[in-house]
């Protein structure tokens, strides 16, 4: 029997202060928060969603999932 195995998924979820909340452009890239690196996108997503709910009274702070696979692999 052969075994087949999809290509590895990493997905990173990092947030901070942003300049415009409705923007990506962080105010110090330097000390942005980076939460973890997951395999799954279900579990960025749970994180993700941690991470906005914590600091939702604050709408210069913002946090995004980032599909690290499709960084290492454009072609794709």
């Amino acid at each position: 029997m052969e075994e087949t195995t999809s290509p590895q998924r990493l997905h990173l979820v990092m947030g901070g202060r942003v300049k415009d909340p409705r923007g990506h452009e962080f105010q110090d890239p330097e000390s942005v928060h980076v939460v973890g690196v997951y395999s799954s996108y279900d579990n960025a997503v749970e994180a993700w969603r941690a991470q906005a709910q914590r600091t939702v009274d604050d709408a210069e702070m913002k946090y995004v999932v980032v599909h690290i696979h499709k960084l290492l692999t454009p072609e794709e």
